[in-house]
């Protein structure tokens, strides 16, 4: 049988007179809810509404499922007409009739968001409109509109939202049937009553003066910076002379973390992601690719990768886990031998870091020591050999034999379950608070380091060690 979807409006007096005829043709009629301003211009034409089934549930997804449910199963029996509040392209309820029922047919209203659209008196010419219980999927945008305010919950979480979007100290518009009032977002959730005439609208002041930003606002930055009038500096630059910059500023992210310096984080993430927004500047004026490219490429590779979630391949732990996507990603890559895998690691990577990666690689074609202990012995043959080399004073042997040294001991480390590059960094921090220390030790006893001998650096660093510890 045939279902009609009536938009009510927002006030009484609001439906059309198309809605009027069907409401008149004898069908059975269920409105949402008895609650809305709206509901009194269908009243008399015998409509049942709906409102005891939100008592019977926990949350907005089910509400509509069962809603739709009930219109769908009267159907069967015969023609019915469902009315809302607002218009049907605002209800969910709505939606998923008109993907389960073919022979439905719509009859819009007035909508609850063009209605606080329209009081706010927005400047922007676009918004995105939003039902409070439909918040968290609000994105970042230039105007929003959130309906459906009707009671404090409702409020307090449209207010957590669109302070993460537009700051809390931002001025909004508040909706309350047909009146309008200036606040801020923060006081979203501390007015007198709330009701289903409860809106919301407000948008981002000048791109100057707000007081949160996203990343596309971030790549627009850019973007102005690198215009003609733009920043002559900005403006000079190519992707290689700006190589160093990412460089450096991962680094700092990295120290940040190592310092557990969540205002550091914060920071420096930023600044990584200014250099990402940076090439992806410079590559959309060059026509290699453009901001959506870089974002759906990202997402299309970790869906990909992760086969084990959005796939068929199955792990049970973290392992299993790392092992299904390096699978994924040798065939995302073309990758059929190993040795395409081990060419593939970065040669900027830093020595120690790409040591490690290559012998991983390697590995797993079965190229590897036997254990720790194997890698310990030819750590102390390749000892020997940069020994013999430097007795021999062959500087361009000894060189060789300290970087097999150096691979060797990479291995050992890696067999040993230790992060090379951390574990060199580790000591390095080790070794240069013992420095430190010891030689604050000599300079409190008067003693001149330039003079020591390696003996009284030995001395002066093992009492450095017991200083530290102390502490």
């Amino acid at each position: 049988m045939k279902i009609t979807l009536i938009g009510l409006g927002v006030a009484e007096g609001d439906v059309s007179a198309r809605a009027i005829d069907v409401l008149e043709s004898g069908a059975k009629i269920f409105a949402r809810t008895a609650q809305a301003p709206s509901f009194r211009s269908v009243e008399k034409y015998g409509a049942q509404a709906l409102d005891d089934v939100f008592s019977t549930c926990r949350n907005f997804d089910t509400l509509n499922k069962k809603l739709a449910g009930i219109v769908l199963r009267a159907a069967k029996e015969g023609d019915v007409v469902y009315c809302v509040d607002g218009a049907v392209s605002e209800d969910e309820a709505c939606r998923i009739i008109l993907s389960r029922h073919k022979d439905t047919a719509v009859i819009e209203g007035t909508s609850k968001a063009a209605r606080a659209f329209s009081l706010a008196r927005l400047k922007s010419p676009q918004y995105t409109a939003v039902s409070a219980y439909d918040i968290k999927n609000l994105k970042s945008t230039q105007a929003a509109v959130v309906y459906d305010i009707d009671d404090f919950y409702a409020a307090s979480e449209v207010k957590l939202r669109l302070s993460e979007l537009f700051g809390e100290e931002s001025a909004c518009s508040f909706i309350c049937g047909d009146s309008e009032k200036k606040i801020k977002i923060y006081e979203i959730d501390r007015q007198k009553a709330y009701d289903m005439s409860c809106a919301v609208a407000v948008e981002h002041a000048g791109f100057l003066h707000r007081s949160r930003y996203d990343y596309a606002d971030m790549l627009e930055l850019v973007r102005l910076l690198r215009a003609p009038g733009g920043c002559p500096w900005d403006r000079a630059q190519t992707p290689e002379s700006i190589r160093k910059n990412m460089v450096e500023e991962a680094y700092e992210l990295v120290d940040a973390v190592n310092r557990e310096d969540d205002d550091g984080i914060e920071e420096e993430t930023g600044d990584v992601l200014l250099q990402a927004a940076f090439y992806t500047v410079l590559k959309e004026e060059q026509g290699a690719f453009s901001e959506e490219d870089v974002t759906s490429r990202v997402v299309k590779k970790l869906i990909f990768r992760h086969s084990h979630i959005f796939g068929n391949d199955r792990a049970a732990d973290e392992n299993s886990a790392l092992g299904v996507w390096e699978k994924n990603k040798r065939e995302e890559k073309h990758q059929s031998t190993f040795g395409e895998t081990v060419a593939a690691v970065p040669a900027s990577f830093p020595a120690c870091m790409r040591a490690q990666k290559v012998q991983k690689r390697a590995s797993k074609a079965g190229l590897d020591y036997l254990s720790s202990v194997s890698a310990a012995e030819q750590l102390n043959e390749d000892v020997g050999k940069c020994i013999g080399a430097l007795v021999a004073e062959d500087k361009e042997q000894a060189a060789k034999a300290c970087g097999d040294l150096l691979f060797t001991a990479v291995s050992l480390c890696r067999l040993a379950g230790a992060d090379c590059e951390q574990a060199l960094a580790d000591a390095t921090d080790m070794f240069a608070k013992r420095f430190i220390k010891a030689e604050q030790l000599a300079v409190e006893q008067g003693k001149d380091v330039s003079s020591f001998t390696e003996l009284d650096w030995k001395y002066y660093l093992m009492q450095a060690e017991n200083a530290l510890k102390e502490h």
